[in-house]
């Protein structure tokens, strides 16, 4: 059974300052994928397409981690609390919204064997 926890965590920048948020979270990226369990963790931006027309905040990252406890384990590192802390909770920040969302690739009611 995968144990793999999928991120998508995404951020409105504040007016006229999604150059310098996407640079400060493009920062993130070389520490956070040396992490154990880290599998990827790459920052993205927006762009148009007719064929993708949905609505969504400008930055995102698409994370995926071998397990919860490694997922777990980066949210508690310092420079992330850092960044939430500075950017997403400070009033001077650059994030106007955030929104984070973990997922799973297994069904609910999945029965393959447990291996120890």
């Amino acid at each position: 059974m995968s144990k793999k926890v999928y991120c998508i965590a995404s951020f409105e920048p504040k007016a006229g300052k999604e150059k310098a948020l996407f640079r400060v979270l493009q920062a993130l990226e070389a520490d956070t994928l040396r992490e154990d369990g880290c599998l990827q963790y790459k920052v993205t931006r927006h762009i148009p397409s007719p064929f993708a027309g949905g609505q969504s905040f400008p930055l995102v990252f698409n994370e995926i981690w071998a397990d919860m406890a490694s997922f777990e384990a980066h949210c508690q590192r310092s420079a992330i609390s850092a960044f939430f802390e500075a950017h997403c909770v400070a009033p001077d920040g650059l994030v106007a919204k955030h929104n984070v969302c973990i997922y799973t690739d297994q069904p609910e009611d999945f029965d393959a064997p447990v291996f120890n």
